[in-house]
């Protein structure tokens, strides 16, 4: 049986891609937790009951629409990151 070398590893180029990928996560994980509590609190008090004048029990209601479509809009674009980080290290490995 043929036993061939392990290959050679760049540590150092999987320490970069993976510094990548932890600063991404960190980010989309920020963004996760104050986009939506901050847009639902703002919209709930300057856009619903300020400028449109709902009620208390109203504004509750369209302020957590308007939070539920920021966690999924946040969702998206850190999957299409992901995807794309990902697409771009195959294309990179792809080449060597």
């Amino acid at each position: 049986a043929i036993i061939y070398p392990p290959a050679r590893l760049n540590l150092q180029d999987d320490g970069a891609s993976l510094l990548s990928v932890l600063k991404t996560l960190l980010f989309f994980t920020i963004m996760m937790i104050t986009l939506p509590i901050g847009l639902y609190f703002a919209t709930k008090a300057y856009v619903f009951e300020g400028s449109l004048g709902y009620s208390s029990n109203d504004s509750y209601f369209y302020a957590a629409i308007v939070a539920v479509v920021a966690v999924h809009v946040v969702l998206g674009l850190f999957v299409y990151a992901a995807w794309n980080e990902g697409s771009q290290q195959w294309r990179e490995g792809k080449q060597d």
